[in-house]
């Protein structure tokens, strides 16, 4: 009897063991297919910023020339807000808080309508010079691979949660070339939602890794921020991370409110001035890419101008402000987009400013300004996602700055701590809240 009992015991221990390592095997194959999607997006991202760079550039007739460039932006920006809102509402923005929601079963994945939505939608509003991310599209994209996978095998509802992850986190890692953040960004930002145990945590691992080999093969693996490797400022100077991201903390929190009510404002827009909110906004950011080619996109190109340009003090906060605003208005208007990429170009431009200026009245601190713009990465979004850990490793395998760690980490920690006394929350909780009331809402109505 005792041995019949040990018997079933046991196998029951081994098949359970075999449906783990089945979860291993579908990671690597949505890591592969995440890869090989974010590889492809990504190619297409950069053929649309070159057409974009040349009509916003080109030197003929200046009516010509302006009427093509605006006619561009707003025809982008209008066809991506109509698929939006006409297949799949839940792709607008960055979809990160609604693969939250799919992660406790409170909001649907659609894949077959996501994913292509997502992909083509996307690419027509960070074409159009929205100060979006890519971030944010491959984030959704890949959790909802993680879904088609677990269908096409036919798996329970219980793998859902293992393979949202695991695509979310090949997702960033794809977006990035930064592997470790993937992983990171799922156990820290989403911990409330991830199911942890050891096999959904090597399956993040799995697809992350492999999202990652397989992005590097077709687009490099060179760092997507190229900047000067640093070496750890003295000790002596720690006080100033930590004040940087006393400043951050302040930051995170207004754009956190800001950036809420601009989503109101353009949601409670009736059908008809939506369309006219769309087209004005294409012709101010095609207006804006004319003139000032920096403010717009998703930044980085203002990064690396910024880092590599001796830029004036006064310019740096001008360029902050303007892509501050910006920013905000274009998540606002409800187009697909991240905003990993555009706040990590906000967080170099400040950090710089405050690095100069730092410089100027400690210069026996200051070994380089320009390790405050990594810091400034770390703290606006330690700020903002309230996701110390994550933005302080995406900052460094981006820029694989890792003699930076120490500094870093209380510019992250200062920022997060001061950000939640103030007050504010987890930008992707809200936005989660902001969704699920609005579907309530509408239940109601109907």
């Amino acid at each position: 009897m005792k041995h019949t009992k040990l018997w079933k015991r046991t196998h029951r221990f081994i098949d359970a063991e075999d449906k783990n390592f089945k979860l291993i095997f579908f990671a690597f194959i949505i890591g592969g297919i995440v890869g090989s999607t974010a590889s492809l997006f990504r190619f297409l991202l950069e053929q649309f910023d070159s057409i974009r760079t040349s009509l916003y550039s080109a030197n003929d007739s200046i009516i010509l020339n302006w009427g093509i460039a605006l006619f561009f932006g707003v025809a982008c920006l209008g066809i991506s807000i109509y698929l939006v809102r006409r297949f799949a509402p839940e792709t607008s923005g960055s979809g990160v808080h609604e693969i939250e929601g799919a992660l406790d079963g409170l909001r649907p994945v659609r894949w077959k309508r996501v994913l292509p939505v997502k992909f083509f939608a996307s690419i027509l509003s960070l074409g159009s010079g929205l100060l979006l991310g890519r971030e944010g599209p491959t984030i959704q994209m890949g959790s909802s691979i993680g879904v088609m996978i677990k269908d096409v095998f036919k798996q329970t509802d219980e793998k859902s949660n293992p393979l949202i992850s695991a695509g979310a986190a090949a997702g960033l890692a794809s977006a990035f070339n930064a592997p470790f953040s993937g992983i990171i960004f799922v156990m820290e930002e989403m911990h409330g939602h991830f199911k942890h145990n050891f096999f959904s945590i090597a399956a993040i691992m799995v697809a992350s890794g492999t999202a990652d080999l397989v992005s590097r093969f077709f687009v490099g693996a060179s760092p997507v921020i190229k900047m000067a490797i640093y070496e750890t400022p003295p000790l002596s100077s720690i006080w100033l991370f930590i004040l940087l991201g006393a400043v951050f903390s302040i930051i995170g929190y207004v754009f956190n409110k800001l950036l809420i009510l601009a989503l109101n404002f353009f949601s409670n827009l009736s059908k008809n001035a939506t369309i006219i909110a769309t087209i004005i906004t294409g012709i101010i950011i095609a207006s804006i890419g004319i003139l000032f080619p920096n403010l717009i996109g998703g930044g980085y190109n203002t990064i690396r101008l910024a880092i590599d340009q001796s830029y004036s003090l006064q310019f740096l906060l001008l360029l902050f402000i303007g892509r501050f605003i910006l920013t905000v208005f274009s998540y606002g208007i409800g187009a697909p987009g991240g905003i990993f990429a555009p706040l990590l170009a906000l967080g170099v431009v400040l950090g710089l400013a405050f690095g100069n200026i730092a410089a100027l009245y400690f210069p026996n601190e200051v070994t380089n300004p320009a390790i405050f713009a990594i810091a400034g990465m770390v703290g606006i979004f330690a700020a903002t996602v309230r996701a110390p850990i994550t933005g302080l490793m995406l900052a460094v395998e981006m820029t694989y700055n890792f003699e930076l760690l120490l500094p870093l980490l209380f510019t992250s920690v200062a920022a997060a701590l001061i950000t939640t006394q103030l007050g504010n929350q987890p930008i992707y909780s809200i936005l989660l809240k902001r969704t699920l009331n609005k579907s309530r809402e509408d239940d109601v109505e109907k």
